[in-house]
């Protein structure tokens, strides 16, 4: 393959320490390289001094003859002035922008959902940034740096933007940098892993599943200041090898070589000991939605929610922005009341929210980190059983990783990830059996997630995750649930079923409206004709009855099981079969459902 660009003996100093020194690497045509290590070991900058954004302090950047490079910062650098259109094509004719596919198949991934003609102003920073992305991959390039492209996307915007790379890069011959934590989107797009740390730069071959099995393979030999890392990468390890969704068929993922690895490895999650451990201290009622709904004045956001949650569940909740997801864990905490049905508390339920906004460290801004720790219990109970283990709050710090010298730090000065962590500790101190999480990757580097995931691994209660990083949800929680046209919905194929699912919803509205144009003038105002409109409908009422049969047999079954011996788990997991049918069931009605609702709106 021809070389593109490559960089040779970089040093680069800040004034408080060396970030890289003689670092010397090279990008080549068809490279996808993503670039992992911890926040402010340099990946930033290594990505801006390949781009020609950041001059080496020695050492040099060289490119070849013609090559194109194309930037995403993590700034935003948009004009509010601009309209979308202008700021994605410019003043290219539109006869023009419309005829290349890239730039249609840029638009209908990332901008369907917004007016053409809007001022940047109005937008919110997650659709500016979705513009940005759009104004980039519009563009000829011959490597395109991207630097956290997944900040503000949805797992559905995620998807589309990985499926879009690999055929970019399957059709041309250039290159691809992303600094990134989304371990999904680097595993399914890079084909190198770049790790920044100690000032350098360490290549692996492969995306990140591959990556974490090199670095275990590595860290064996490893002093034993690395041995927690190392034990966290091999407990990554199995949880790829063993249960990741979709990652273990990759030919590029060594199977003997990560078995051999991981054979005194333990599954991630003792889920029978949690549970039970779970069940002792909630009992057998945790919150109950009881046919549910929500609405904010004529709008209906959530209807007729029907959902018992388990002592011990741990789930992944899904949908676009706006769908309804706040709503729904707003009953659960209590921060939201139903307009219509009811939710059912039991008596020792105790939630607690680990919110985007972190009010927990608003009262201790001006105060060190060791202040805020030392008014906190003395000890918390990690894992259960022979497994348990008493840490104190510094000792949790630690395992979150801050360092000594971190705990003098005032809170208002720490970075963004490393009050997220303390945000963390302080929910967690405070011995809550019931958590929610609610986009908590923000900010955090892939060791420090992996850090996190580990914690959450031991904690013995409900737990429950919306987030848009699709490797931290599957790997910490054990189902998905979505919220679509405001209804719950189970998801028995996880993600990938979600995704089917939105592209079905879709593709029903793309439809409705041509259908409505070929048959308005036989039935002005609906898409179908009168024979056809009647038919649907009768379907639909059908279908509708269906689902609140099925409901209200779930909810039976849910009975039975809180009824049962707990310690009978064969007889548990009979009852738990028998639901994940009935939601199978429930599944392919609703999605008939919703392209009924299309059809006669």
């Amino acid at each position: 393959m021809a070389h593109l660009l490559g960089a040779e003996a970089l040093h680069l100093e800040f004034p408080t320490r060396i970030v890289f020194d003689s670092v010397t690497l090279g990008v080549n045509e068809g490279d996808r390289i993503g670039i992992v290590g911890r926040n402010g070991d340099g990946k930033s900058s290594l990505l801006a001094m390949l781009a020609g954004r950041l001059e080496p302090d020695s050492g040099r950047v060289t490119v070849r003859g013609g090559v194109r490079i194309g930037v995403l910062d993590q700034a935003d650098t948009l004009d509010d002035d601009d309209t979308i259109g202008s700021a994605v094509v410019g003043d290219t004719p539109e006869h023009e922008w419309a005829g290349d596919a890239r730039v249609r198949d840029v638009i209908a991934g990332l901008l369907r959902d917004l007016p053409w003609d809007a001022r940047l102003a109005e937008l919110s920073g997650g659709q500016r940034r979705r513009v940005a992305l759009a104004r980039l991959l519009a563009g000829d390039w011959d490597v395109i740096a991207l630097d956290e492209p997944t900040n503000h996307l949805d797992v559905e915007a995620i998807a589309w933007l990985a499926a879009h790379l690999k055929r970019r890069w399957s059709a041309n011959a250039g290159g691809l940098l992303v600094v990134t934590h989304d371990r999904w989107f680097l595993d399914e797009v890079c084909t190198t892993t770049w790790e920044v740390h100690d000032r350098i730069v360490e290549p692996f071959e492969g995306g990140y599943a591959a990556y974490i099995l090199q670095r275990v393979e590595r860290d064996r030999q490893a002093a034993a200041i690395e041995q927690r890392r190392q034990n966290l990468a091999r407990k990554e390890l199995a949880w790829l090898r063993r249960g990741a969704p979709a990652r273990t068929s990759k030919p590029k993922f060594r199977i003997d070589a990560a078995n051999e690895l991981i054979a005194d490895v333990p599954d991630v999650r003792d889920k029978v000991a949690l549970q039970s451990l779970a069940v002792s201290r909630l009992g057998k009622d945790v919150v109950d939605l009881l046919d549910a709904s929500v609405s904010y004045g004529d709008r209906e956001v959530l209807r007729r929610i029907e959902w018992r949650i388990a002592p011990g569940e741990r789930t992944g909740i899904l949908g676009v922005n706006g769908a309804g997801k706040s709503t729904l864990l707003g009953l659960i905490a209590g921060t939201v009341e139903p307009t219509a049905g009811r939710v059912k508390r039991g008596k020792t339920v105790k939630v607690a929210t680990l919110t985007q906004r972190m009010d927990e460290l608003e009262p201790h801004m001006q105060d060190p980190v060791r202040v805020v720790i030392s008014n906190l219990r003395t000890s918390y109970t990690i894992g259960s059983g022979s497994k348990a283990q008493e840490l104190t709050p510094g000792q949790l710090l630690e395992r979150m990783g801050f360092s000594s010298v971190q705990l003098s730090t005032p809170v208002k000065d720490l970075s963004g990830g490393q009050k997220r962590r303390l945000q963390l500790l302080l929910i967690l101190l405070d011995q809550p059996n019931v958590l929610i999480l609610d986009e908590p990757t923000n900010d955090l580097d892939t060791d420090m997630l992996a850090a996190m995931e580990d914690l959450l691994d031991s904690w013995a209660g409900t737990l429950l995750v919306v987030s848009h990083d699709r490797y931290f949800l599957e790997r910490v929680t054990d189902q998905q649930y979505a919220v679509l046209d405001g209804r719950l919905r189970h998801l028995p194929g996880g993600v990938d079923e979600y995704l089917r699912l939105r592209d079905a919803q879709e593709a029903a509205r793309d439809r409705a409206p041509a259908a409505a144009a070929g048959a308005a003038a036989a039935t002005p105002g609906s898409g179908l004709s009168g024979a056809e409109l009647r038919a649907a409908q009768k379907e639909l009422a059908a279908a509708e009855r269906k689902l609140e049969k099925l409901q209200a047999d779930i909810a039976k079954v849910h009975d039975r099981m809180a009824a049962h011996d707990q310690s009978d788990y064969e007889g548990l997991g009979a009852l738990s079969a028998e639901i994940r049918a009935l939601e199978e069931q429930t599944a392919q009605i609703e999605e008939r459902w919703l392209e009924l609702s299309e059809l006669v709106e």
